[in-house]
């Protein structure tokens, strides 16, 4: 994959690292912009508009390596690319708008606050890498 965060600072205690389950085959990198995707408590990573954003993978998954859990950073300040056909404002919440990648909330602020990403700490045009302060509760 290609986009990761990279951790710029972590926040709280470490991060606040929280632990998921992953299919075993599953390959993730480290800075993945992970998604709950189906219960009890399972995620992948990011792929498109409308996901349920949880965090930034903590570590690189190795595919069929026997792991089925994955910690993600909950809590922290990352570089982000903003999507090829969006753009982010300086202070709007960002949204999961792909694989990797993140954009303003749409709707007018009628998005709904469990797919937010976290704040933008600086203004970025398409394909450009941004400041976001992720804090998820």
């Amino acid at each position: 994959m290609a986009n990761e965060a990279v951790i710029i600072e972590l926040l709280g205690n470490g991060g606040d690292p929280v632990r998921f389950t992953v299919a075993d085959g599953a390959g993730i990198e480290k800075g993945t912009l992970m998604q709950l995707s189906s219960d009890p408590r399972t995620i992948t990573a990011s792929s498109a508009d409308g996901e349920i954003f949880v965090g930034v993978a903590a570590a690189e998954k190795v595919a069929s390596d026997g792991s089925t859990t994955l910690a993600v950073y909950t809590h922290g300040i990352f570089d982000m690319t903003v999507d090829g056909s969006n753009t982010a404002t300086l202070g709007a919440y960002q949204k999961l708008d792909g694989a990797n990648l993140v954009s303003d909330g749409d709707e007018a602020g009628a998005q709904a606050i469990q797919e937010m990403v976290g704040m933008a700490l600086e203004t970025g045009s398409t394909s450009e890498v941004i400041a976001v302060w992720v804090r998820k509760p």
